[in-house]
């Protein structure tokens, strides 16, 4: 059996679930009478604490199907050093070090700058037994992400404020090797991304997934 099956993550994994499912409508629900192109607004604002501080309860957990897409593939990739920006309750963050133990071992670096969500996290990554595959980084992604990275990083998860993805991508790009995947989620309130990685000469293949992941593989830049 595989950790992300066994126990004790399993049960650990429907109870988050079963939350983030209740968390999402009563999120949604907020936003319900919000028409789209001012939501958008919103989540693209240059002030993205005020967006995520006013939504530290919430989960922005990605979906089971984009949960399980992760564990796929850092399996497939045989990944030992991945980095997720944007833990929050740490659904995608059990997911990924999961993969990781299946795999033999390796390093998440994992960044969230709520720190209520941070405290809940480190408690649920004990209980999962997981602890010895994350490191669990607090503040902000462009400080955090920005010191004592690995030399070469098999898998990026960006699921953080929109409006820094790009910012966080070009930061971490150095350490890619040819094969690194990239995925966003909610890839369509970043465009400026979506542009970046969907640009022929950018270095990036890129395809959409599912709603609104975009999952995208380097191969360098020629020259």
């Amino acid at each position: 059996m595989t950790a992300l099956l066994s126990p004790p993550l399993a049960p650990l994994l429907a109870k988050l679930t079963a939350e983030a499912s209740a968390s999402d409508i009563a999120f949604r629900a907020q936003w319900a009478g919000m028409p789209p192109a001012a939501r958008h607004a919103v989540v693209q604002s240059p002030d993205y604490r005020a967006f995520y501080n006013s939504a530290k309860d919430a989960y922005l957990a990605v979906s089971p199907d984009t949960a399980r897409l992760l564990y796929m593939l850092a399996r497939a990739i045989k990944a030992s050093s991945v980095v997720e920006f944007g833990a929050s309750f740490g659904i995608s963050t059990l997911h990924l070090a999961a993969a990781l133990k299946d795999n033999g071992g390796g390093r998440l670096i994992s960044t969230e700058f709520e720190p209520a969500k941070v405290a809940r996290l480190r408690q649920t990554i004990a209980a999962a037994a997981l602890g010895d595959f994350v490191d669990l980084r607090v503040g902000d992604a462009l400080e955090t992400l920005s010191r004592d990275l690995p030399s070469a990083i098999d898998l990026v998860l960006l699921d953080g404020a929109k409006p820094l993805y790009p910012q966080i991508l070009a930061q971490l790009e150095p350490q890619f090797r040819p094969g690194t995947l990239v995925v966003a989620d909610n890839a369509d309130d970043s465009p400026a991304y979506l542009a970046r990685v969907r640009d022929p000469a950018g270095g990036y293949l890129s395809v959409p997934f599912a709603e609104d992941v975009e999952l995208s593989v380097w191969l360098g830049r020629a020259g």
